[in-house]
């Protein structure tokens, strides 16, 4: 009876440590959020059906840590010439004539102790999609990747490798350096 007992309550430490586990590897895991923004923007409309590349709206993803969010000046750059009108286009006109900012939710958010720069992925010709999924093809973004460190690191490994193989075909650099793009210091300070 005694060996019973013992035995369920093994069972039960090991089911409720992997739980554990488990949840708190997903602690800061938000792979699907997709909150709802105060305009409906679609960059299905806008990234997918007119063409509009990421780096027009997110122009400082380009030289900053941050892609940063366009201001509404950036959007009437072209709503100021269109026709068409939307409640969402009404809004955004009144936001510019009050000189007001959009308060946008962000999606895609990582913890404090990570540093992530956008500049040197898009230096690296790494694809917006890469980590946001196929942005042009959502109505509403919602984030598409894990964005944990494993997810990271796997494709860093990936990608390391071949920017490793390019960097020894014009430069004389030691075969055998490690990759810098692994190393833990690089995102983790």
């Amino acid at each position: 009876m005694r060996a019973s007992v013992l035995l369920i309550a093994a069972v039960v430490a090991v089911t409720s440590a992997g739980l554990v586990a488990r949840t708190l590897a997903r602690v800061g895991v938000h792979q699907g959020y997709a909150p709802e923004q105060p305009i409906a923007f679609s960059h299905k409309l806008h990234a997918g059906d007119s063409k509009v590349p990421c780096l027009y709206c997110h122009s400082s993803a380009r030289t900053s840590r941050h892609a940063g969010i366009p201001s509404v000046n950036v959007c009437m750059n072209c709503h100021s010439m269109l026709t068409k009108q939307t409640v969402d286009i009404e809004r955004l006109k009144e936001a510019v004539q009050r000189r007001q900012p959009i308060v946008w939710t962000k999606v895609h958010n990582l913890p404090d102790f990570v540093y992530f720069n956008h500049s040197q992925h898009v230096g690296a010709n790494v694809a917006c999609q890469s980590c946001h999924g196929p942005v042009e093809t959502m109505a509403r973004v919602r984030q598409e990747a894990p964005l944990t460190m494993g997810w990271c690191l796997d494709c860093h490994r990936t990608r390391g490798a071949e920017l490793q193989r390019s960097r020894m075909a014009w430069a004389h650099a030691d075969p055998n350096a490690p990759l810098p793009v692994t190393d833990c210091g690089k995102c983790h300070y």
